[in-house]
């Protein structure tokens, strides 16, 4: 059971005084904390794609890089990139080029992004939504295939025979599909062969093993190997020394943060009844002490199959001291609880 941390750079305004900190003081905040996630044996660290004020991380592979020669293990993933207004062949240059500074450790997550601010930006039509993705997703595939790319799209001009590089220490490039829930999504990487993160940020965990179970099953369709494609999870949350102080420090972000996107999107207010009840045992945010996350980790393992779960912490802007503590906490006291829990489930269940 992988565990680690996923953040989306977020410069939101402070609830208390409404300061907003600089994209460039969040952007060396964030290398500061993937280099704690490192130290402390978390597994993995995301940085998620947005072309957004209130997020700084516009380019997850520069920002991934910063911390790649300061860390030993980790490994460095985007979470998400935003494939279908992007150049295939830049993110895997990217990535690659990652990887060979990380010696190995780069993984890039694919998907269409919860925000549409980078389609009219790099001149893409919205109609094209899906078209877009399964577009290039197919070329960035040919490319991890193939030094020497022969392609043709509708979208993009086509590649005759031409060379891609640099080529990354990984053969093949880690590439995994976010999904937030769509069934289409997780059939196809299923019959694709690559690996699965489910976004769980809403209602039950457990309303999401059915599409575990789908995933499997199209796996298994395509005659891939299912011992060797994970699952991810990514969910909100944030662990203090105790679940009430970690409750209240993480709401008042949170809400603003929620309310925010529920004015662009149409949904309702998001208030403390909302959040307790999603930080109850059964929903969907891991908010408390060590052991309270580490339970509801574990329940998810072994309910819906998740082999790698991330922690998705801030959600709006916090005190930085805050998310480190939270990271430290995660990796110190969360990760071998966890770890140990699994391993003598699954030694009693091979019995």
């Amino acid at each position: 059971m992988e565990i680690g941390v996923s953040t989306f750079v977020e410069t939101t305004p402070d609830v208390e005084t409404g300061e907003v900190v600089s994209h460039a003081k969040r952007i060396r905040e964030v290398v500061e904390e993937i280099v704690l996630a490192d130290q402390v044996g978390l597994d993995v660290f995301g940085v998620g794609e947005h072309h957004r004020e209130d997020f700084a991380a516009s380019s997850p592979a520069v920002v991934l890089a910063a911390a790649a020669s300061q860390t030993k293990r980790i490994r460095l993933t985007s979470a998400v990139t935003v494939l279908s207004s992007a150049d295939p062949v830049r993110v895997f240059q990217d990535f690659a080029t990652l990887d060979a500074i990380s010696n190995g450790r780069a993984e890039i997550m694919a998907g269409r992004g919860s925000f549409i601010e980078s389609f009219p930006l790099f001149g893409y039509d919205l109609n094209d939504y899906d078209e877009l993705f399964n577009e290039k997703l197919d070329l960035l595939l040919k490319i991890r295939e193939s030094e020497k790319v022969n392609w043709k799209g509708g979208h993009r001009p086509a590649i005759n025979n031409l060379g891609v590089y640099p080529r990354p220490v990984q053969d093949p490039l880690p590439v995994w599909i976010g999904s937030g829930g769509n069934s289409e999504s997780v059939v196809r990487a299923g019959l694709l062969g690559l690996p699965l993160v489910l976004a769980i940020i809403g209602g039950s965990p457990l309303q999401f093993e059915p599409l575990v179970q789908l995933y499997k099953k199209a796996v298994a369709h395509a005659g891939h190997d299912l011992s060797k494609l994970p699952v991810a999870s990514h969910s909100h949350g944030f662990i203090a020394e105790s679940t009430q102080v970690a409750a209240d420090k993480f709401f008042p972000s949170t809400q603003q943060v929620m309310n925010k996107l529920g004015r662009e999107r149409g949904w309702g207010h998001y208030d403390r009844s909302s959040f307790d009840t999603a930080r109850s045992f059964d929903g969907a945010l891991y908010v408390g002490d060590p052991n309270t996350v580490a339970e509801k980790i574990i329940h998810l393992r072994k309910n819906v199959g998740i082999t790698r779960f991330m922690l998705h912490v801030p959600v709006g802007s916090m005190p930085h001291d805050d998310v480190m503590k939270a990271i430290e906490l995660l990796g110190t006291e969360v990760a071998p609880k966890v770890r140990e829990e699994i391993s003598r489930w699954e030694s009693e269940a091979a019995e």
